[in-house]
């Protein structure tokens, strides 16, 4: 036999402009207002007390807090209702007062008193997901994120259409094929083309379609790289040619990795360009070490520094010895070869022979290995535990701590 939350009716509401009134604001509001906000409701939320957070919507001028108990006549002029109190007792009257009404209500304690319930809800590109399980919350949201994974990575396709020509620039992420943003797993679905280097996530590669072209241009760390010409080229050619094409970067494509060289390059041939950040590993290979690149009370700044080529190198931009007169966080990309270098030039220019060192290789993979060390034996450590690119060196305090 069908119970009442068999049979709900799903709706999309455009509650844009019109009076929402929101009783209670605890954690229960807290999590309904972003989505209420979001579509347009002028929200309105009556509770003697808030969360930091509701308090600090109203702050803002988000939702309007009526600092108070609830009153029989709060939902005139309302379209829709929240009851969301603790107390069973007010939030049977505010459903008692929306049934008058006529006003659709969430009941938070009772779901099956209500005349509307919340959905599992999810938005992707545009899309509005909404699931109903009969009042079986857990599988509301597991079904929800079943289909959001499904849309992400491409299993589900919900374009008729193919996207527009043009070049997605994206960071991979550190290593880890679950670090890569939610984007970067949307656009990379659409691809016609992946322009692929050894340091993005070389599984994100198997989910594509066999229909998919992928071209390797790995710029391996003192061996063979493919000229940034001829990447520029390929990427101008294939968007021209009608393709979607996906740039994909280890990292962030803004951070040392030529990104915005690439950016001109195709806005000079008038191709459109997407850029999509990445988790950079300069932060995300310390945390995955257990070392964080900042702690209160230990440092204050984080300077990020690409090791790829020496302080003596007439090219380097680096002012070495500012650097070392620094007391927080030096993070050093590429660096692994020259560490040598870097440490003679800091422990010449003032940072102590002891300072702690942490240097992590492949962090976030399974071949993931850290050296903890200090500056004047960094080199020989370095050394002795075979390390080699990609890796990341962290130079200052944090690196000694523990937990």
């Amino acid at each position: 036999m069908a119970t009442q939350s068999d049979k709900h009716y799903l709706a999309g509401l455009d509650l844009t402009g019109r009076r929402v009134v929101v009783v209670g604001a605890g954690p229960v509001a807290q999590r309904r207002l972003p989505r209420l906000i979001s579509a347009g409701a002028i929200v309105e939320v009556i509770a003697p007390a808030a969360t930091p957070a509701v308090e600090a919507l109203a702050d803002a001028g988000e939702i309007t807090w009526h600092q108070r108990e609830y009153r029989d006549g709060d939902l005139g002029d309302a379209w829709y209702a929240v009851a969301a109190t603790a107390y069973h007792a007010v939030n049977a009257a505010v459903g008692a007062e929306a049934e008058r009404h006529r006003v659709f209500c969430v009941r938070s304690d009772d779901a099956s008193q209500g005349t509307a319930v919340t959905p599992a809800v999810a938005e992707h590109d545009g899309l509005l997901l909404g699931v109903l399980a009969g009042g079986k919350p857990r599988r509301s949201a597991g079904v929800r994120d079943a289909l959001l994974e499904a849309l992400h990575s491409g299993v589900v396709d919900e374009h008729a259409e193919a996207p527009a020509p043009g070049v997605a620039l994206i960071g991979g992420g550190p290593g880890a094929p679950d670090l890569v943003t939610v984007r970067a797993r949307r656009l990379l679905a659409k691809a016609d083309m992946v322009l692929t280097d050894h340091l993005a996530p070389r599984e994100l590669l198997e989910e594509l379609g066999s229909h998919v072209e992928v071209v390797d241009v790995s710029k391996i760390p003192y061996g063979r790289a493919a000229n940034q010409t001829v990447i520029n080229e390929t990427l101008i050619e294939a968007a021209r040619a009608g393709k979607f094409v996906v740039r994909l970067k280890g990292g962030d494509p803004y951070v040392f990795g030529r990104g915005f060289e690439e950016l001109l390059a195709c806005a000079e041939a008038g191709v459109a360009v997407t850029v999509v950040p990445g988790v950079t590993s300069a932060f995300a290979a310390p945390a995955m070490a257990e070392v964080p690149v900042t702690h209160r009370g230990v440092a204050h700044e984080v300077v990020v520094v690409s090791g790829h080529v020496a302080p003596d190198d007439e090219r380097s931009l680096v002012d070495w010895p500012a650097l070392a007169r620094l007391s927080g966080t030096l993070v050093l990309l590429m660096a692994v070869q020259r560490i040598e270098s870097f440490a003679e030039v800091l422990i010449k220019n003032g940072r102590p022979a002891d300072t702690p060192v942490a240097v992590i290789q492949e962090a976030s993979t399974e071949t993931q290995q850290s050296v903890h060390t200090t500056l004047a034996q960094a080199a020989e450590d370095v050394r002795n535990a075979d390390v080699k690119p990609p890796a990341v060196v962290v130079i200052g305090p944090v690196a000694g701590l523990k937990h």
